[in-house]
């Protein structure tokens, strides 16, 4: 199919590459790459939503091991002339240059406007967004702070990398604990997600990093959605030009 011919956009997050937990993560890498595949005849492009790896650091010279089925994939697309975005997330914001120069991806560090169709997205992870937890603002400054990246980027890749996945196994996610949706008022995305439309005008909003599939109309008139995750099932977002919908691979 000739790429004037693909209309769709499609968006996903939170695959979590890597993380032994909830589904065995080969089969969940198989699964991903047999989407992206099923999509690529129509994929005008691919938006990836952040914690697309559950643990990533990047060193100079080594990158994690593994993923190999996934990276070819990403790589086919780009190559197609598909363009695929990736937005950092907060398992996999330690992303450098090797992925843009032998992936062809498209880096975003921080939330997008965009613009489909005549319609306004706002395309974000979402870690961080609209919360009150200082505690959890003060880890991911620790974690954006350059300096202290460089610091443990001194640190040997075999003792690097175990830390990070040691931290990423004792997360929430790790343990298999999922928190159920808990209401407009106390929802971090939908708090910021208001303060957003006080100042622009949104048509759509698609966030990663909740681990909800769902989506949510606001009094405002705009929809959120919340891409869900890959560890059982398979979520995604598609745009057709028209209207927008969240489906499931299974």
């Amino acid at each position: 199919m000739e790429l004037k011919e693909r209309k769709k956009i499609f968006f996903a997050s939170d695959f979590h590459l890597g993380l032994p937990a909830g589904s065995n993560p080969v089969d969940r890498e198989k699964r991903i790459v047999k989407w992206l595949n099923s999509i690529a005849p129509e994929a005008k492009e691919i938006y990836l939503l952040g914690d697309i790896f559950d643990f990533w650091w990047e060193y100079k010279l080594v990158v994690p091991k593994g993923f190999t089925r996934f990276l070819g994939t990403i790589s086919m697309l780009t190559d197609s002339g598909i363009p695929v975005h990736f937005f950092t997330g907060n398992h996999d914001m330690w992303i450098g240059k090797y992925l843009v120069e032998e992936c062809g991806i498209i880096i975003h560090t921080s939330p997008l406007f965009a613009t489909f169709d005549g319609k306004q997205f706002y395309l974000a992870h979402g870690e961080g967004l609209g919360t009150k937890d200082i505690f959890y603002r003060i880890l991911l400054s620790i974690f954006r702070n350059r300096p202290l990246q460089i610091l443990y980027s001194a640190l040997h890749p075999r003792i690097g990398i175990g830390i990070g996945h040691k931290w990423s196994l004792n997360s929430r996610l790790g343990k298999g604990i999922t928190l159920d949706f808990m209401g407009e008022e106390k929802e971090d995305l939908i708090r910021h997600s208001k303060y957003i439309l006080e100042k622009d005008h949104v048509d759509y909003f698609l966030y990663g990093h909740r681990h909800l599939a769902m989506t949510y109309k606001l009094n405002q008139g705009a929809e959120i959605f919340i891409l869900g995750d890959w560890i059982h099932k398979g979520y995604f977002a598609e745009w057709d030009g028209i209207s927008l919908i969240l489906k499931n691979v299974d």
